[in-house]
């Protein structure tokens, strides 16, 4: 993550808008369940929200430094801090009620392993679990805000296949002006 990426995800401005735009629109009429999984929860703008939706919250994240400034932030009962590979997870199958991943998708390369995190996630999700989750379109901004880092941009439009060729059922997926959100479930 280079310099002017990571200070804009510690900023104010991008807490706001996950809080208060990109993750209440990503759930909107979505029943998590009790036991969810959070895929790279980064800064933990979204853990925070999700902590008050569930009874027990796992954060898997990738950046071992980031894993471990989140675990000392929030230390509490019923939320788990893990540094590992989305794409590879390392958690038992069929354990978790709902999955969600917020703007990170694009930080899985490259696009085969955005693949192999989708196989992962129905893996561990629990029958007629939910994946749920938003990322951004590729845009002249998030190019700057990209600019030396390796990124797979994810098209809305190939994601419905890409999604049921994991096996996902009822696969939605939504666009607005600066984001997509994204929902399928895990067959019974």
């Amino acid at each position: 993550m280079n310099l002017f990426h990571s200070c804009f995800c510690r900023s104010s401005v991008w807490k706001q808008l996950l809080r208060l735009h990109i993750v209440p629109w990503a759930l909107e009429d979505v029943e998590l369940g009790p036991h969810i999984l959070e895929l790279g929860p980064g800064y933990g703008a979204s853990t925070d929200l999700l902590r008050s939706r569930c009874g027990h919250l796992t954060c898997l994240e990738s950046d071992g430094h980031l894993a471990a400034r989140l675990q000392k932030r929030i230390a509490s009962p019923g939320t788990n801090i893990i540094h590992g590979d989305a794409s590879t997870i390392c958690l038992p199958g069929s354990v978790f009620d709902g999955t969600v991943c917020f703007m990170m998708l694009h930080h899985v390369t490259p696009a085969m392993n955005q693949d192999q995190l989708f196989a992962e996630v129905l893996r561990v999700l629990r029958p007629g679990g939910i994946f749920v989750g938003a990322d951004s379109p590729s845009s002249p901004l998030l190019t700057v805000l990209h600019l030396f880092d390796r990124v797979s941009m994810v098209d809305p439009v190939s994601l419905p296949k890409r999604l049921e060729a994991a096996g996902f059922k009822d696969v939605h997926v939504d666009l607005n002006r600066y984001a997509f959100r994204f929902r399928g479930r895990k067959p019974i």
